[in-house]
Parts: structure tokens; C-alpha cells; sequence
């Protein structure tokens, strides 16, 4: 005897949803087959596929499932979450800080005083900390269409981050992703989503960064340098807006001692917790140019810092400004 379209709905359900409970299937059958079953019906039929009408109906069961026990806790499902663990800097003591160069829309001067002081300090590490590209043809910005050029930007990307290899050739040196990087893989996911998979396509692969020995950190994952953590500060939650000071907005933001860069501005914030214990903010100025079309008008400033740590992890920081001839003065 052919089986009835009901029939073969039920096993279609039992099939594809083995670990469902009965009462879920049959209302899935009973939605499908409202003029033909009522609940009770569906869960019934249901409940014969899977064996559990009486011990006699239960070897004629087609899809049988082990009988469980009255108020029995069904197991928890497995987490999809994964571990957010920060980016530890080993072996450092002399550490350089740049943010927000915004190659190749960067101040050639500000770039050149910055190098040239770390150079001074011999640091063995270095930290672009985010918007080192800035990734002008695929921002969701309105944009100049005869400036698309993404391939000439990547171009020059490459060769700002070979010049600063080339400058410290013995640094680590640790490029992390930025609200402006990021870009990128929000241009795949909305445009090009079948592509985001494809290793080549990656920001580590499209810069070359393993050929010039630089460490990639994405995730919004914390850099640490010893104790304190560098964010590039696009990661923090929206609400305070820092309008006098970016580094108290970040201390409101963390309640803890922190480097960000993201406003383009040197700025310091102290202020003791509730036992007494120093909470020390920083944010640090840009590289890049100070007029470009969208923010002619700013309070930015040039700027990066330098980061000396102890074999505690204790710190010290000088957070430098560059003036507009290029001299470079401490904070």
C-alpha cells in the first residue's frame, strides 16, 4: 500500500530532525496538514515512526529513538564561542608606537620624525596600532570616483610597510587591524561573501606580511606590552563621546589602564581607583594628513609614542607630539 503524503511528511521530519521532541515535530506536521491532522494526531504518528506507542507497535517503527524519562534535562548544546585571548608581546623592553598613518593619505614629515626618534630610542619592537591603511575605494563612505584606485593603494601600503621594515631591520614588528583595515573584509562579506573563505584574500596575504616578517593581530584582540594593553580604540562600546579628552573617554569606556590611538589626538588621563591604585590612559596622535576632504576641519594632531618595560611588565610611557616643523616633544 502506498503511503500516505502525511506518512512520508512525518518520516521526511524524523529524519532531518532526529533530536527534535515529538511534540515540536508534530506541530511542524500539523502546520503542514492543518485540514487533515490535529495535533494529537500528528503527535501521534510521530510517536509510532519513532517506536514509542507501546513495546507490541515498537518493531514496527521506522525511525525509532531511544525512550527517555519523564522530566528528563536534555543535554546542553556544544558552544560555538571561541577563546578571546590578547596578543602577548614577548621579549620586549623598548616598544614603538604608531597609529593611524592612513597610507596614502599620510604626512610624509610626521612619518619621518616618528621614525627617526624610536630609532634614537633603539626599540626592538614596533606596533602599528591600527589605520596604517586607510582603504579610501572600498569605505562605505561617499567617495570621489576618479580617485578608485585599490590596487595603487595596496601598492603603497606595501611600501610604507617595507620602508619601516627597512628602517628597523632587527624590530618585531606587529601590524594590528584597525576600524580602516577592516574595510576590506567588510567589502568581501556584503560584496563578495562566496570569496571570504579564500585564504589568498586575506589582509596578511594581500600586504605580503610574512615576507617582511610583520605579525598581524585582527579580532579586535588587545595587544599587550608587558601590563598594559594597546587597543587601537575603535573597539570600545559608543556612548561617551571624548569631546575635550580621548584618553578619559577610554578610561570611562575600560576603568583601566590602556593605549588607544583611533582619535588623532595626544591626551592623557590619570585617575586612582577606589583602593588607591593608578589607572593611567594614553591615546596618541596620527601620521597622517591633517586636511583631508572629510574632517578639513579638526582637532588632530601629529603624534605616536614610546613604551619602555621592566622584567615585571611595568612601564613607562613618553607619548610624543610632532609640531608642525617636525620637531618632536614629549607630552
Amino acid at each position: 500500500m502506498a503511503k500516505s503524503r502525511t506518512r512520508l511528511r512525518a518520516e521526511e521530519l524524523c529524519n532531518k530532525f532526529p533530536d527534535a521532541p515529538n511534540r515540536q515535530l508534530a506541530r511542524m506536521l500539523r502546520d503542514e496538514f492543518p485540514t487533515t491532522l490535529t495535533l494529537e494526531q500528528a503527535r501521534a504518528s510521530i510517536r509510532y515512526l519513532r517506536g514509542q506507542i507501546g513495546s507490541y507497535n515498537r518493531k514496527f517503527a521506522v525511525k525509532p529513538k531511544a525512550a527517555g524519562k519523564a522530566g528528563e534535562i536534555p543535554p546542553m548544546p556544544p558552544s560555538l564561542a571561541e577563546p578571546f585571548m590578547p596578543y602577548v608581546v614577548e621579549g620586549c623592553k623598548r616598544v614603538g608606537v604608531l597609529s593611524d598613518i592612513h597610507v596614502p593619505y599620510h604626512s610624509p614629515g610626521a612619518v619621518e620624525a616618528a621614525v627617526k626618534q624610536l630609532k634614537a630610542n633603539a626599540i626592538d619592537t614596533l606596533i602599528l596600532n591600527g589605520d596604517f591603511a586607510d582603504f579610501y575605494t572600498i569605505s562605505r563612505h561617499e567617495k570621489d570616483p576618479s580617485m578608485r584606485d585599490f590596487p595603487g593603494e595596496l601598492r603603497m601600503i606595501r611600501e610604507m610597510l617595507a620602508y619601516l621594515r627597512a628602517s628597523f631591520p632587527k624590530a618585531k614588528i606587529i601590524a594590528k587591524e584597525g576600524n580602516h583595515e577592516f574595510r576590506w573584509d567588510s567589502y568581501i562579506w556584503s560584496r563578495a561573501p562566496e570569496l571570504a573563505g579564500v585564504p589568498e584574500i586575506r589582509m596578511p596575504e594581500l600586504l605580503k606580511l610574512k615576507d617582511m616578517r610583520i605579525e598581524w593581530v585582527a579580532d579586535k584582540r588587545p595587544v599587550m606590552v608587558g601590563k598594559l594593553p594597546l587597543l587601537h580604540g575603535h573597539e570600545l562600546p559608543h556612548g561617551f563621546t571624548p569631546a575635550v579628552n580621548p584618553a578619559r573617554g577610554a578610561f570611562l569606556r575600560t576603568i583601566h589602564s590602556v593605549m588607544v590611538g583611533h582619535h588623532h589626538r595626544t591626551s592623557t588621563h590619570v585617575e586612582p581607583d577606589m583602593e588607591g591604585r593608578e589607572i593611567a590612559v594614553w591615546s596618541t596622535g596620527c601620521l597622517c594628513d591633517m586636511k583631508p576632504a572629510y574632517a578639513v576641519y579638526n582637532k588632530w594632531n601629529h603624534g605616536f609614542a614610546y613604551v619602555s618595560l621592566d622584567k615585571d611588565g611595568d612601564y613607562g610611557v613618553e607619548n610624543y607630539r610632532i609640531s608642525a616643523d617636525w620637531k618632536v616633544r614629549t607630552s
